[in-house]
């Protein structure tokens, strides 16, 4: 593995893992409502999930996927449903401190597991495996520095949208103003799905 190829895989991971996704949406949405401390065991979720379903993928999962097309199909419709659901628990949730509120932030295990739901993440973990692992006896030394990047690079990335999130809640001080910007979060991650579908 060249430096050339150490370079392109950081910048194809830092645009994939930096722009606007379920993902950091979420996160956003967390930080903004709970806080970057109690946003953390989510964030790591996160970056620990996506080489986790990359490593599911090189055993074997990434051929079936792509030759048997309803599996692909299923794991679509199940990710988006459950990324409208959540999308909706953003949407209506209040101001922070709002006795009515029963939302808590997503749990590291809740955070990787949702990579395997997470249609965005699925295109990633697929993408980085085609492109980047070499052939041969270089398949799994290849494997492993996309599985060692992919969170070097996410964590500190994402983590920029959680303390965006946690900034907003700076600027927010009516229970108007959370209502909107929970309501602007929630109605931009259910569009993820749109744009994932087509």
């Amino acid at each position: 593995m060249t430096m050339e190829w150490y370079v392109t895989l950081f910048g194809f991971a830092l645009l994939t893992c930096g722009t606007p996704g379920p993902n950091n949406l979420m996160l956003t949405a967390s930080g903004a409502n709970f806080g970057v401390r109690r946003t953390l065991p989510h964030l790591t979720g996160v970056a620990v999930g996506q080489p986790v379903l990359q490593l599911v993928l090189a055993l074997g999962l990434y051929p079936l996927f792509e030759s048997w097309p309803p599996l692909r199909v299923g794991l679509q419709i199940f990710g988006s449903l459950y990324l409208l659901w959540l999308a909706w628990r953003i949407a209506v949730a209040g101001a922070p401190g709002d006795p009515a509120r029963r939302s808590r932030p997503l749990t590291l295990l809740e955070g990787l597991g949702f990579q395997f739901l997470n249609p965005k993440a699925w295109m990633m973990g697929i993408s980085a495996i085609s492109l980047f692992s070499l052939p041969g006896a270089s398949y799994w030394p290849s494997l492993w520095g996309i599985m060692l990047l992919f969170p070097l690079v996410g964590f500190p990335v994402c983590f920029v949208w959680v303390l965006f999130g946690h900034q907003l809640s700076n600027w927010i001080s009516t229970d108007r103003g959370w209502h909107r910007l929970n309501g602007s979060l929630g109605l931009l991650t259910a569009l993820c799905v749109v744009m994932l579908w087509y």
